[in-house]
Formats: C-alpha cells, structure tokens, sequence
C-alpha cells in the first residue's frame, strides 16, 4: 500500500482532555490515523515519529508551547510536508500574526466550528 493509499494522518497536540476527546472523535470519523500529544516535547516527537499529514497544535502547551513546537517542526527540511494548524483560545490579532510568522498553515480559535475545522484538515491533508 502506498503512501498516497494509506490513511491520512493527524497529530493532536493538546492537554485539554475535554478537547483531545472531541479532536479525536471527529478525525476517527472522518477516517483519519489519529495520535495525541500531551505537551510539546511530546509534540515534536510524535511529529518525527508518526509523519502526520496534519498537526493540530495548540499554542498553550506544558514544556514548550505552540509556537516553539511550529517553528521547531519548520526548521527541520524532512517535516516540510506536514501541513500545521494552530488550534488555540489565543485569538488576538498580535497572536494569530505570530502563529502565521512561525510558520502555521491555518489559524482556529476555540471554541471552533467543527464543520471549518474539518474544512480546513481536508484541505491540507489534499482530500478535496
């Protein structure tokens, strides 16, 4: 089975249990490979391990935050193609201007209508 075959891949990177729950159930129903992040160490190595097609990235994380993890994961050449949305309560326009700068392809606040998150991951992920 080739790469293009297999199910599209996405990272959560949350520690709210209560959102990493209903991350998960919405991407599982929509079929996609699903793995979690607690904080973002985690994060970074998850995203070298698994290769997701999608980050979901929230900026408030433990150990390192959001916008550390994206500009870590842009910094490395083999992750250009893992497509970054940050999925945040962060929604200040000085915020969303930082998350675009270090290098995010989508910016969410919470609470977020699922129907543009998934909009959005279909999207990056190429299932159009």
């Amino acid at each position: 089975m080739s790469r293009s075959e297999m199910k599209k891949r996405v990272l959560i990177a949350d520690d709210e249990a209560n959102i990493v729950v209903s991350l998960e159930f919405l991407m599982a129903k929509c079929g996609y490979d699903i793995r979690v992040a607690p904080d973002g160490e985690a994060a970074l190595r998850a995203v070298s391990e698994f290769r997701p097609d999608v980050m979901l990235l929230d900026i408030m994380l433990p150990l390192r935050n959001g916008f550390e993890v994206c500009q870590t994961v842009r910094e490395n050449r083999e992750l250009d193609n893992v497509k970054i949305v940050m999925l945040t309560a962060k929604g200040r326009d000085t915020e969303i201007a930082k998350g675009f700068a270090v290098g995010a392809d989508a910016y969410i606040t919470k609470p977020f209508s699922t129907r543009e998150l998934l909009d959005t991951v279909k999207r990056l992920a190429g299932d159009r």
